[in-house]
Order: structure tokens, then C-alpha cells, then sequence
């Protein structure tokens, strides 16, 4: 599994409304093309110098190949929606994880 996790930060002035756009519309979106199976959405709590807030989110595709059919059918339609509504309002970077292992705590 691949993670596809962008991290955006959104000017104040359009917060309230980015964010419910993201829940609401954007999010959904991407997860309706069928290429991820599920996602996080997480603020981060580190305060930037540009101000602003800033966000993560995490979508866990079911493949490479999914993820490379989400960059050739549906990224650039998807992205081109978020500059329309915000512009320069906001800055977003995109990287890929792999997960190497995963623990847990056993409570005994």
C-alpha cells in the first residue's frame, strides 16, 4: 500500500471555507474515483512562520498502479478545482509513503 499524502497550508482568510470544501467536496471526490480506500484528514499543530493553517492529508491507495491511474485519470482535474476556488490562498505539497511495518500495543 501507498500513501499519498498532501500537505496544504490556506491562508486565514479562506480557512472556514477551504475546510468545509475539503470535507464536503474535495475529499469525497477523491475517493469516489475508486483509487483509494480510505483516508485522514489531520491538521498539523506545528505553527508555520507564513502563517496561515496547515493540513495533512493521507490517502491509502490500493496499489501503485492505482495510484499511478489516479495521476494519469484524475490529479490534474481534481488539483485544478482547488486553484480555481483558492488560488493564491494556498500552498500544497504531495508525497508518497510506503508503510514498512506497523506496531501496536498489547495491553495485557
Amino acid at each position: 500500500m501507498i500513501i499519498y499524502n498532501v500537505t496544504i497550508n490556506i491562508d486565514d482568510s479562506v480557512h472556514n471555507h477551504w475546510l468545509e470544501w475539503m470535507k464536503t467536496e474535495h475529499i469525497p471526490q477523491v475517493l469516489g474515483t475508486g483509487k483509494f480506500e480510505k483516508a485522514t484528514f489531520s491538521q498539523v499543530l506545528v505553527e508555520e512562520e507564513m502563517g496561515g493553517q496547515t493540513y495533512s492529508v493521507q490517502y491509502f491507495s490500493y496499489s501503485r498502479e492505482a495510484l499511478d491511474a489516479y495521476y494519469r485519470e484524475d490529479a490534474e482535474r481534481l488539483r485544478s478545482e482547488g486553484l480555481k476556488k483558492f488560488a493564491d490562498k494556498m500552498l500544497a505539497f504531495r508525497t508518497e509513503l510506503q508503510i514498512v511495518d506497523e506496531y501496536k500495543v498489547k495491553f495485557k
